[in-house]
């Protein structure tokens, strides 16, 4: 073996003990979730470092089941997450197609605009967002909350859509026009096609914005039948007592849809995230 090669081999194995330690420390955390969720209750508190602890049960998930309205609150979540994340997708696509194609006055302020808008804390639309929504009658409702999340996810949708547009020539299109395609239908049926990955990317995005989001919700929703999975667990954190056990079967349950999620579409993640930087 050269001296090349051995530098070559060196690197690798330095690279995947250093990758295996970056997946334990960040699996280590998961796997205390999971040991507290099946430990016992007298026994939550324990120190055991051990994954599946002595005597472990599944009480803390037939509880939450059961005797908590977990069901609902995700039921809550997914309505609300996957209709935000397919508004979100439509808006964008329709947005980025006119920003990628067409030129017209205040294009480049309007990008400019939205990407401003991304440097703005998220906690500075609360009071906006609430007002607005009370005005036009849809403050405490699903409708009101699928709004509130579509507006503060296009921006960053519109310019990873735009970028991805721009690398698809727009002789594809031009041919399609040709061959007596309108302007919508070189759109729906060459560019979104082409376009499956960064679709994908601005879906995932969507879904994990509105599925995790905790504070414009507890600001609109009053109702406790509207009450998404986050505002659900923290319902289980009190002042002097905190049900733990329920907290952390319920964080392994609700993780589950974004696990299968993210599995389904790792295919398309990848050049998603790539191919959509080429132009600007």
């Amino acid at each position: 073996m050269s001296s090349l090669e051995k530098v070559s081999h060196r690197q690798s194995l330095l690279s995947h003990v250093f990758l295996w330690a970056a997946c334990l420390v960040a699996l280590f955390p998961v796997s205390r979730i999971i040991t507290i969720s099946l430990r016992p209750g007298n026994r939550l508190l324990s120190s055991d470092m051990s994954l599946i602890p002595d005597d472990a049960s599944l009480e803390s998930y037939i509880k939450i089941l059961t005797e908590k309205p977990f069901l609902q609150w995700l039921y809550n979540s997914l309505l609300i997450t996957v209709t935000t994340s397919m508004i979100g997708v439509c808006l964008a696509a329709t947005a980025a197609y006119a920003f990628s194609r067409f030129k017209f006055p205040g294009r480049k302020s309007g990008l400019l605009f939205l990407m401003t808008t991304q440097m703005i804390p998220g906690a500075m639309l609360l009071l906006p967002i609430y007002l607005v929504l009370t005005k036009i009658g849809l403050n405490n409702t699903y409708t009101g909350l699928v709004v509130a999340y579509s507006v503060t996810t296009l921006p960053f949708s519109i310019w990873i859509l735009k970028g991805y547009f721009d690398t698809v020539p727009k002789s594809l299109e031009e041919a399609a026009r040709i061959d007596g395609c309108t302007e919508f239908g070189a759109f729906y049926r060459i560019l979104l096609p082409l376009s499956k990955p960064s679709l994908a990317i601005v879906f995932l995005f969507n879904f994990t914005q509105a599925w995790n989001e905790y504070l414009i919700a507890s600001t609109i929703l009053q109702d406790s039948r509207l009450r998404t999975w986050p505002l659900g667990l923290y319902e289980l954190q009190g002042n002097f007592n905190s049900e733990w056990g329920l907290f952390a079967a319920g964080s392994v349950l609700i993780s589950i849809p974004v696990i299968l999620l993210f599995l389904y579409s790792s295919k398309h993640m990848i050049s998603g995230l790539t191919l959509g930087g080429v132009k600007g």
